[in-house]
């Protein structure tokens, strides 16, 4: 089963909270962490995100599609960053999570989704999608079976 962990600010974190000056030891956690679950075979991907200021949005409004230009606020609801990882249950995904290096402010929510599989779709949907997408469909759910 695949899962997304994906990290959060605390509901108690502000817009105008400081960012927190660099820490090396926490840093060396985080890639510790990543180097653990990479060599227990679970983890697939894992990246943070720069800051949504640099970003841009695409929203489509009445069926046409549109850039918004930012700078956009920093939020409590942005993500910071994300693990995906490929284990054999949700406790097991938790369990990693639970492990997780926290502190730079961007990380104090830890969400865990699970990402959708061949086997969570109906069986029409999954022959469009292999008609359409056949090469993109075989290597994400036919090599993973």
């Amino acid at each position: 089963m695949r899962f997304i962990i994906t990290a959060q600010a605390g509901t108690d974190d502000t817009t105008s909270r400081p960012q927190a000056a660099f820490d090396e030891k926490l840093f060396a956690a985080y890639m510790k962490f990543n180097e653990d679950m990479h060599t227990a075979g679970v983890l697939i991907a894992s990246e943070g995100l720069n800051p949504a200021a640099a970003g841009a949005r695409v929203a489509v409004l009445q069926g046409r599609r549109h850039v918004v230009d930012g700078p956009f606020a920093e939020s409590k609801e942005l993500i910071g960053g994300f693990y995906i990882i490929d284990v054999k249950s949700l406790d097991e995904a938790i369990q990693w999570a639970l492990r997780a290096p926290c502190g730079s402010g961007i990380d104090d929510v830890l969400e865990i989704r699970q990402l959708t599989g061949a086997g969570d779709l109906p069986a029409e949907l999954l022959g469009i999608i292999r008609a359409v997408a056949p090469t993109w469909s075989a290597s994400v759910w036919e090599a993973k079976a």
